[in-house]
């Protein structure tokens, strides 16, 4: 039996991750489930999946969740220093799929180790990739990527030399406003920028997907894992959400990864990993598809991606000003502070401000150093945004 922990159980990657669980019960021994304000769902699952824990990250939520477990032996706890706590048990293997910079302590944590870490958590390889993956090799730990591009990439990889791969190419569907108007992005509204055309995702990540500012982390996100330059990497537009990554290589050939849009299939490998096993997903009836497009994105439309681009090209600690700024420019346009367009304002003036300090550029990427580099751009990105506001 493999001992388990999710951390961010009552996001859409951990529901999909307890959907799988459920239906292998036996097969798991839960230590640890942490999640947010719904301590309803968390309460639930740490009573079905008979969790040694459950943790929320919001203090004022601990007596709710106290009283929703009372009388189950599940332990309860509250805050990130108890996520932390939770972490620091060891497991086989844990899923890291707390949304923000929220989940590079937990991972980093669980790494020491020597577990699994299934990371759904962008920002770890964002703000911290040679940090992250440095803690998994000295403790031999192993880093499975469950972002269905970045885990496209890696069965695409399987068996192969990186030295004979030329590009990488992962695909978005352009989200929301793909086909608008440019001139009506400005009056774009939350509920509008939260509806996604194929994926049945979070808030945040469904905006992140219309801004393409998901696809930007991604990028960055392939640069980490898998150590290749980034004018290696490229983005198509790919409205059917089908191919999920392509690799190609020397010879001229291009592997791609095909598969439904469901979370399940990269969690399920992550789960299973190094084998192969049934999942609950769609099988795909491709005659019945009859066609798969491709087009390149347009850059105006998605200025996200050129920003990427330059947080890989300078290095340093940007990732950590990129990720921070994004994340608040984020806050503003939910608080209806700041217009659509107005979020990749905000990043490029505070990734623009803040990359004239060497400190930062050339700054060494520990702990410490991304936490206090997340602490100034979030200062920076507010004071952005207060003067579009």
């Amino acid at each position: 039996m493999r001992q388990i922990t999710l951390f961010g159980a009552t996001g859409s990657i951990g529901q999909s991750t307890v959907d799988l669980i459920k239906r292998d019960k036996d097969a798991y021994d839960v230590v640890a489930l942490t999640g947010g304000r719904n301590v309803t769902q968390l309460a639930a699952d740490a009573i079905a999946l008979n969790a040694e824990i459950a943790v929320t990250c919001y203090d004022e939520c601990y007596a709710d969740l106290k009283e929703l477990l009372a009388g189950t032996g599940v332990a309860v706890a509250a805050g990130d220093a108890a996520i932390a706590q939770a972490a620091a048990r060891p497991v086989d293997w844990a899923l890291s799929a707390i949304v923000g910079a929220a989940g590079l302590v937990p991972g980093l944590t669980a790494l020491a180790h020597g577990t699994t870490l299934a990371l759904a958590n962008k920002e770890s390889l964002v703000t911290a990739g040679p940090l992250l993956l440095g803690r998994a090799k000295a403790h031999g730990a192993t880093v499975l990527p469950v972002d269905s591009e970045h885990s496209a990439i890696f069965q695409a990889l399987t068996g192969e030399h990186m030295a004979a791969v030329e590009r990488i190419i992962i695909t978005a569907s352009g989200g929301a406003f793909r086909d608008w108007p440019m001139e009506k992005l400005k009056t774009a509204t939350l509920a509008q920028a939260s509806s996604h055309p194929n994926w049945d995702m979070g808030q945040r990540i469904t905006i992140d997907s219309a801004s393409m500012f998901n696809k930007a982390m991604e990028l960055i996100e392939t640069k980490e894992f898998f150590g290749v330059p980034h004018e290696m990497i490229e983005v198509l537009i790919h409205r059917e959400s089908m191919v999920h990554a392509l690799v190609g290589f020397n010879d001229g050939a291009l592997m791609a990864h095909v598969g439904p849009p469901d979370m399940r299939h990269a969690i399920g490998y992550a789960l299973h990993w190094p084998e192969r096993r049934k999942l609950p997903v769609e099988r795909l009836d491709l005659a019945k598809i009859g066609q798969l497009s491709f087009e390149a994105p347009d850059m105006q439309r998605y200025p996200a991606l050129e920003i990427a681009h330059q947080v890989m090209e300078t290095g340093g600690l940007t990732g950590a000003v990129f990720n921070a700024a994004k994340e608040r420019a984020l806050d503003g346009f939910i608080a209806g502070r700041i217009g659509f367009l107005d979020m990749a304002q905000v990043v490029g003036a505070t990734l623009n401000k803040m990359s004239s300090d060497p400190s930062i550029t050339a700054g060494a990427i520990t702990l410490d150093n991304v936490l206090e580099t997340d602490r100034l751009a979030r200062i920076y990105a507010g004071e952005a945004i207060a003067k579009l506001g």
